[in-house]
């Protein structure tokens, strides 16, 4: 997501990194390169105009640092212009009131509102809560049963509604039902239409009056972009929406939305769908956001990430074999399934600060098919020989090629990856970082 916004804004701060000072004329031509950046972003011409100003008076008055270049001041201020527009900071969900509350989940067909309520029940599990959902669209094909599908997927209790049932009665026999359950949070999935009109906002509203949630959101998708911000405004001026999940931000999303909905509707971003899978919704972070689109990184969303599937226990015992050199190839099958926990390796190296600038890395897709390769042979390879690599011979290789479905060669390049990274963390042992310099230099 941003690579293109991305990629022109930093264009801009390599032409002012050459300037010996920022000038009203140097700064004039770098807002008129971000202006278009911004445009062809698809981000709404009324923020555009708001944050160029903004960044113009905060790079001629009195903020300038004189410790940085000109190329290092507009960053900073940019960032920090980009943070304020979406934020400040995360807003997190509406949960006070009596048990069960519910949170009312609104938006168009299509925009991934029955996918985000599993999602959601995820995140909800996480700290503790107790999600019940409740299918509530009674008009599109099989939206009760999907949501029931995810929720047998996720072991989350859910309504059984039928299409013959009154969407407010549903929701309010699903209330006493999650009472009985123990469930302390009700996601409320609603029906939606291809567009706006009366009868689908009188049927929300009476939700509303009878459900008192005490948040709602609106599943926006992220490729629509400045669509996306007049739907929020929309939604807004009738139902008062608490914020915005904007979904499919995997995608071909060039970051309209994101930038603008805060700024247009007063309401906040406070979910971001980043992926397929049911756990694939983070917590939008303005300032981490403003970091990624300036190609600086995410390494507090990298932390968070590793801790969800880091065992401690596990980390400090792989730790003494690292310094023992004795991490073996089951050792390294075992953390290759962590980090895959942590998502896509191409977002995850999206997340180190400064790799989007990397020749090397633009437009890098990590090919997870060949990580199941990898798994595949290191598991058709018996325990001893998984624990020491040196007995693998040459008919022991074609065994395990024949049982992992690739090749001898595929064998052969992996044992010798393996070999050279053992290699490495010996040097690293014995000589700290000089022997790593030593052993990486071709002199």
């Amino acid at each position: 997501m941003f690579d293109a916004l991305s990629d022109k804004l930093n264009s801009v701060f390599k032409q002012l990194k050459g300037q010996g000072k920022l000038s009203e004329k140097n700064i004039a031509d770098g807002l008129r390169a971000v202006r278009m950046a911004l445009l062809e972003a698809d981000v709404h011409y009324q923020v555009v105009k708001r944050l160029v100003a903004d960044i113009k008076e905060r790079a001629l008055g009195q903020e300038v640092m004189g410790s940085l270049t000109p190329g290092q001041q507009v960053v900073k201020i940019v960032n920090e212009s980009l943070t304020r527009l979406m934020g400040d900071t995360h807003e997190g969900l509406n949960l006070a009131g009596e048990k069960p509350v519910a949170v009312m989940l609104v938006g168009l067909q299509g925009s991934g509102k029955t996918t985000t309520a599993g999602k959601l029940a995820v995140l909800l599990r996480k700290e503790g809560k107790q999600p019940y959902l409740v299918p509530a669209d009674i008009y599109r094909p099989a939206a009760i049963d999907q949501l029931k599908k995810v929720g047998g997927q996720l072991g989350v209790p859910v309504f059984d509604s039928t299409p013959e049932m009154n969407p407010v009665d549903i929701c309010q026999q699903a209330r006493v039902a999650a009472h009985k359950a123990g469930c302390d949070t009700l996601v409320l999935d609603t029906a939606g239409r291809l567009h706006i009109d009366e009868e689908l906002m009188g049927e929300l509203a009476r939700i509303r009056t009878a459900l008192k949630p005490t948040d709602i959101l609106l599943v926006a998708d992220a490729m629509t972009g400045q669509d996306a911000v007049n739907i929020a405004k929309s939604f807004d001026e009738r139902l008062d929406i608490g914020g915005v999940v904007l979904s499919k931000m995997d995608g071909d999303a060039r970051g309209g939305a994101a930038l603008s909905i805060r700024s247009i509707t007063g309401k906040p971003i406070k979910f971001i769908g980043v992926g397929e899978k049911l756990s694939d919704l983070e917590a939008f972070h303005p300032d981490r956001m403003a970091s990624r689109i300036l190609g600086m990184g995410d390494v507090l969303t990298m932390i968070e990430k590793a801790q969800e599937v880091v065992d401690e226990k596990q980390a400090a015992e792989l730790e003494k074999k690292l310094r023992k050199n004795q991490f073996t190839l089951e050792d390294f099958r075992d953390q290759m399934r962590q980090i895959r926990k942590m998502g896509s390796l191409t977002d995850i190296l999206g997340m180190i600060p400064g790799m989007g600038k990397v020749k090397q890395m633009k437009n890098l897709q990590v090919d997870e098919k060949e990580l199941v390769h990898i798994e595949a042979i290191i598991n058709s390879m018996t325990p001893m020989e998984r624990r020491q690599h040196s007995i693998i011979n040459g008919s022991r290789r074609k065994r395990i090629a024949a049982g992992s479905g690739t090749r001898v060669q595929d064998v052969n390049r992996l044992l010798k990856n393996y070999t050279q990274v053992m290699k490495m963390m010996k040097k690293i042992n014995k000589g700290g970082m000089r022997g790593l310099g030593r052993g990486m230099l071709p002199f």
